[in-house]
């Protein structure tokens, strides 16, 4: 039966010592061992390319392989750690934003993760590889050596057992030492390689994940209500539009009919309304520019848009900054007292930068229930942050920065 106890190689010696012998950990620290005494290897290879060809082609040639091996050692040390430690450690590259290999090398040179792996193959080249051949070779050389004694020339039979038996009961022990530094490597290896928030990276891209697909959900109910209830307003006003027609004027049915007509309108606007806070078709059609005008040309406090990008923002950022601004209009018209607000918005470099300024009152608190809290959550999904400056006495001003790249 074969023992696995503790997660890792260094709980299974700790808990289990004696029986740490019978279980596949020593056998599992000796493979990662020798398979990490490749970049030890690969060290070697270039010093002896150092001392043939010279010190500057050593040099060109260990710098690509730092620059090139990093992507790959990464995710070979990622594999490599499932030997002695059953915990995966998750991958803390993002996605690139685009196809292509350009995009792709962008976005992997703008990742702390890419340094991290680039410094951790640097380091088990000068450093890791060299103690993982030492550790295997110092831990297997002297009892085989002594273990070998009935074979030399010069030993009595006597002399050659004994040492024999003295290296048939060191090599056992000499797999302690090695599972030792191969839980420690590895402990090192998952330092260097994991997020460093791990749990907080997966609560982001799960809070991406939901939001997105509340987007989704949002855009279908936007899309059954205007090709469905809105459509059966529509042809309920235009007949009794048309019924009214047919009525003598003044008779109490004409009244009545009257009366309904203006109900359904008036619920047809109350359902438009709806739909645009829903999801505006303007910004599924036009884009963020043209979304926020037509927010401002309703807002009861007059708002000037100065919103100017080079293109079409990914949709879920434009969701954000469009409810942003909407939320933010909100505000201003129930408790800035403003006369008037100005919205601009730019791009720097891949990011976007929107503020929101009105000349009201001030004092505004984005724990005190406004609405703010929660559109800084759904600005945190996409990457992005909220700033609010609101002294009293005015002015305030609402900044959203959000990554595009």
């Amino acid at each position: 039966m074969t023992l696995r106890a503790g997660r890792t190689v260094l709980e299974a010696l700790t808990r289990q010592p004696l029986g740490f012998l019978r279980s596949s950990w020593p056998w599992r620290s000796l493979g990662y061992l020798l398979s990490g005494a490749l970049f030890g290897i690969a060290a070697l290879t270039l010093i002896e390319v150092a001392v043939l060809l010279g010190a500057p082609v050593a040099l060109a040639l260990g710098t690509l392989t730092v620059a090139c091996g990093g992507f790959v050692v990464g995710r070979l040390e990622r594999w490599r750690l499932r030997l002695i430690d059953s915990a995966p450690v998750p991958d803390a590259h993002g996605t690139p934003p685009g196809p292509g290999p350009r995009a792709w090398l962008r976005t992997r040179l703008r990742e702390e993760a890419t340094w991290r792996e680039f410094g951790y193959t640097l380091l088990a080249l000068l450093v890791l590889g060299w103690i993982d051949l030492t550790v295997v070779g110092l831990s297997f050389w002297f009892p085989l050596m002594l273990l070998s004694g009935p074979f030399q020339p010069d030993a009595s039979l006597g002399l050659g057992l004994g040492t024999a038996v003295a290296g048939a009961v060191l090599l056992p022990i000499a797999a302690y030492p090695m599972a030792a530094w191969a839980g420690t490597r590895a402990t090192l290896t998952r330092v260097i390689l994991a997020p460093r928030d791990a749990e907080l990276v997966e609560v982001v891209r799960s809070r991406a994940r939901l939001v997105d697909a509340f987007e989704l959900e949002r855009r279908r109910i936007e899309r059954d209500l205007h090709d469905g209830a809105q459509q059966r307003l529509v042809a309920l006003t235009l007949t009794l539009g048309m019924a009214g027609l047919d009525l003598e004027p003044g008779s109490p049915a004409a009244v009545r009919v009257a009366e309904a007509h203006e109900q359904a309108l008036l619920a047809l606007a109350e359902l438009r309304e709806l739909i645009r806070g829903v999801h505006p078709k303007v910004l599924t059609d036009l884009g963020l520019p043209d979304a926020a005008s037509d927010v401002a040309g309703r807002s009861p406090v007059p708002a000037e848009v100065d919103i100017v990008l080079p293109g079409r923002l990914p949709a879920p950022i434009e969701a954000a900054a469009y409810f942003v601004i909407t939320e933010a209009l909100a505000n201003v018209a129930r408790h800035s007292r403003a006369g008037r607000c100005r919205i601009r918005g730019r791009m720097a470099g891949e990011t976007f930068m929107m503020e929101i300024r009105d000349d009201g009152i001030g004092g505004a608190d984005p724990a005190g229930g406004t609405g703010l809290a929660g559109l800084a959550d759904r600005v945190a999904a996409v990457g992005g942050g909220i700033s609010v400056s609101s002294p009293a006495g005015g002015p305030t001003v609402v900044r959203v920065e959000i990554p595009c790249g």
